[in-house]
């Protein structure tokens, strides 16, 4: 039997090893196993988007949904003058190049990963409309290649097409939020370029958060940058990394600026001042989490100290963040000390308040 013991140590020793090398390189695990295998084929993409359906929505304000979730001791609005348009992150973990809208565990992580912990800062300041749409592979986020910047357009396609449905059907002329993160922060700058900040819909926008994306100064053109909280047309966008932070998944843009074009800079907003500025701040309004159970989250004040540093917004913690097991997994995958997946829950209620401050000073220049 010491043959049998000697097998079974040594397989125990070898799962081991996998388990620790699995660890070790769990983003790059991650990726491999996310990315497509085949070119991207337009003739081949999962269905559009009808937006007049109302299962192309997470979010609408005449419906029960995710964005009308509560934390303690914070009031939804009853009749906002305002709206918010808010394109959520990546909840797609498939091999496609784009994500299909029919599909029940991404809508399901979509809504409960993204509108509710997100869109909610929002139903204190604005109606909240937050469509799906074809989500591109995560792999097209992290390396530039002529595939990835296709998927990524076919989904700002589906968020153009969204809110050219939200205006024709549901703006009448109201001002309007755009909000987004991550995925949602790279088709939301197509759509403020694009359709938003060439005309008309210019003077309606009230501001523009896109938070955890290559945001910059370059790619926003002359759209300005907020230097103030009541600051108002313009655009706040911070990339959330702790001290020690020494790299991890990061997203690049794709396409690709010329190798031969300067350095481009990236966006930082502190969002515990509102300003793009290098100087620290400490405090915060209140970091909000959910948990798994879906219970209301108290908001917990003081918990961040924050600076911009060289385009990356550097936080520092003072307790701990309640992540469930997969949550820990994505954490790891990324890099420890990247908060990009908590970057709203992190700041939730000073987005809640600060949005809420620009919607006043919107509203009070239109007299």
């Amino acid at each position: 039997m010491k043959w049998l013991r000697r097998v079974l140590v040594g397989l125990a020793a070898l799962l081991l090893l996998v388990l620790v090398i699995g660890w070790a390189y769990l983003g790059d695990i991650v990726l491999a196993v996310a990315a497509p295998g085949v070119p991207f084929d337009r003739a081949n993409t999962p269905p559009p988007p009808d937006y007049a359906a109302p299962a192309t929505w997470s979010a609408r304000p005449e419906t029960a949904d995710a964005a009308d979730a509560e934390v303690e001791g914070v009031a939804i609005a009853a009749d906002p003058a305002v709206d918010v348009f808010y394109l959520h992150p990546t909840s797609f973990l498939g091999d496609a190049w784009n994500a299909r809208l029919d599909d029940a565990t991404v809508n399901e992580a979509t809504d409960v990963g993204s509108t509710r912990i997100q869109a909610s800062a929002f139903n204190g300041c604005c109606r909240v409309f937050a469509p799906r749409y074809r989500q591109a592979n995560m792999t097209a986020f992290t390396t530039a290649s002529a595939d990835g910047a296709a998927a990524i357009g076919l989904a700002g396609d589906d968020a153009i097409a969204a809110f050219r449905h939200y205006l024709e059907h549901d703006n009448h002329g109201r001002p309007f939020i755009l909000a987004a993160h991550s995925q949602g922060s790279f088709i939301g700058l197509r759509l403020l370029r694009e359709v938003i900040a060439p005309g008309p819909l210019r003077a309606r926008l009230v501001a523009a958060y896109l938070i955890g994306g290559p945001i910059t100064h370059e790619a926003l053109g002359e759209l300005p940058v907020c230097e103030s909280a009541e600051q108002t047309g313009c655009v706040v966008g911070f990339n959330a990394r702790g001290p020690d932070y020494a790299g991890g998944i990061e997203f690049v843009e794709n396409p690709q600026p010329p190798a031969d074009a300067p350095p481009r800079r990236r966006v930082c907003v502190n969002p515990l001042t509102w300003r793009a500025d290098e100087a620290p701040a400490r405090g915060g309004l209140g970091a909000v989490f959910w948990d798994s159970s879906g219970a209301r989250p108290e908001p917990r004040p003081g918990f961040v100290s924050a600076r911009c540093e060289a385009g990356t917004l550097r936080v520092e913690l003072s307790g701990t963040v309640p992540r469930d097991f997969m949550s820990r997994l994505l954490d790891h995958a990324l890099g420890p000390g990247n908060y990009h997946a908590i970057e709203y829950g992190l700041f939730w209620l000073d987005l809640r308040a600060n949005a809420a401050t620009r919607v006043a000073a919107f509203l009070a220049e239109q007299g």
